[in-house]
């Protein structure tokens, strides 16, 4: 039986306590698999999903083997998108805190390179990034892997997906070749396995059932015509009214034009997409994530990365062509012990994708009819939480804490009332009731935080 608890790894006894700290109390099935190999410096691909405790893992890996007086990059983690990447940095972050003076930078696009070159100019013990934005730096000389000897690749085959071979293969030119590789990946496609045998030596296999208990997700397929799928979409969320959905499109397009078919039926519906700006992701993101938007409409490649608890449903607008996909969909509702609900809608002709859909999980696709579902009382669910923007951020010293001593003090708002805040460099966002969002929004523009009065405003 593989030992669970984090005690029986040789880990630095600080490094134990800061993970008690942090919550983690035993290791989930892809760590227990992965942690000894890992640590031990062998090669290992592993099959893992988002929210499987793969980004400990590996960040747990790259703390034990650095070398904190050598502020050069020995460890570089290589992402699809910048809000994983952003997710990874944050973690590796928390997982050094028990190191003094760990430098982790993230390095991706969409933001000022400048900035990025002046902070690798005094060093970092470990970069996390995007392929793009890495081998940008690496060419024009603000990035030095010489010194590597672990690299990550997360998500690996999104990063395959995505088109990003020909970055990853020019950043593997110039990192030394005596290495540790580790490589994350959802699913295993063919170039998966091609990718491993050029970049990897002898590596550890790790596979770890990670399929939800039986029962825990509701699946229902509806068959519907093609031109009825946005109206069959719009009737799933009156009958069930699920409080967070986040549903999947194949295409980018699709996506925007099922968020806007449904705000017209009165829905909060987002859409995220490669074809949206930076700041405009970070936005939907935030809203989403704390409950101030009901529903997200997403593909799969923008999926990814998203760290997205309590999702109530899952519904598929269109079936993915591959089945493992489908699986990895739909895993991301049931989570934590709690029910989770996915349904699909498909028209006749995808019959093949049912049937291979099926042939994946073993069992018949339970059906469902549209028509036989009831719309619920009380019209389109309204989210829970109204998102406020401070003009305000790090670069502010702005801290979560000020944001919510400034609520539950001078407005007097219960803490209960508070949902999620979010600090990035030049704004914040916090999420409050809706009931209170006049409240909270006369508090905080009315009254100095960190000494000082700052623009708020309501952005949803």
């Amino acid at each position: 039986m593989t030992a669970t608890a984090f005690s029986a790894l040789r880990l630095d006894p600080a490094m134990l306590k800061n993970l008690a700290s942090l919550g983690y109390a035993e290791m989930t099935p892809i760590q227990a698999h992965s942690l000894p190999p890992i640590l031990a410096g062998k090669d290992v691909i592993a099959k893992a999903k988002t929210g499987s405790g793969k980004t400990a893992a590996f960040g747990i890996g790259i703390m034990s083997g650095l070398v904190p007086t050598s502020v050069r990059v020995q460890a570089l983690v290589l992402c699809p998108t910048r809000e994983l990447a952003d997710q990874v940095g944050r973690e590796l972050r928390r997982l050094a805190r028990f190191a003094d003076n760990t430098r982790i930078l993230t390095l991706c696009g969409g933001v000022p390179f400048g900035p990025q070159a002046g902070s690798l100019e005094h060093g970092a013990h470990v970069v996390v990034g995007t392929p793009g934005r890495l081998l940008d730096h690496l060419r024009r000389g603000t990035l030095d892997l010489a010194s590597l000897h672990t690299l990550v690749l997360d998500e690996a085959d999104r990063m395959l997906d995505m088109g990003f071979q020909e970055e990853i293969d020019a950043l593997i030119a110039a990192i030394p070749a005596k290495r540790q590789t580790l490589l994350f990946s959802a699913t295993y496609p063919e170039g998966i396995a091609a990718l491993s045998a050029t970049i990897q030596h002898q590596p550890v296999e790790v596979t770890v059932d990670e399929q939800h208990d039986e029962g825990a997700i509701e699946q229902l397929l509806f068959e519907v015509d093609q031109d009825e799928r946005t109206a069959a979409l719009a009737r799933l969320l009156a009958h069930y009214r699920p409080e967070s959905t986040l549903v999947f499109c194949n295409t980018r397009k699709q996506c925007q034009e099922v968020a806007e078919a449904l705000g017209k039926r009165g829905l909060t519906a987002l859409a995220i997409h490669g074809d949206l700006e930076q700041r405009e992701r970070d936005e939907v993101l935030v809203r989403f994530a704390n409950k101030s938007a009901s529903v997200l409409v997403a593909t799969d490649v923008a999926a990814r990365g998203l760290d997205i608890k309590e999702l109530s449903a899952v519904i598929n607008f269109e079936l993915s062509r591959d089945p493992e996909i489908h699986i990895h969909r739909i895993g991301r509702t049931g989570r934590a012990g709690e029910r989770g609900l996915a349904l699909s809608l498909a028209t006749e002709q995808e019959s093949r994708r049912v049937h291979n859909i099926e042939t994946q999980l073993g069992v018949p696709f339970p059906r469902g009819r549209i028509d036989s579902l009831s719309v619920a009382a009380g019209g389109p669910l309204a989210p829970p939480m109204v998102t406020l923007r401070i003009e305000g951020g790090r670069k502010n010293k702005m801290r979560p804490g000020d944001i919510l001593g400034a609520l539950t003090g001078a407005a007097g708002i219960a803490g209960s009332e508070v949902g999620k805040i979010d600090v990035f460099d030049g704004h914040a966002c916090v999420a409050v009731l809706r009931e209170s969002a006049q409240q909270a929004l006369a508090c905080l523009g009315g009254n100095k935080i960190k000494g000082r009065f700052f623009k708020v405003r309501r952005i949803c």
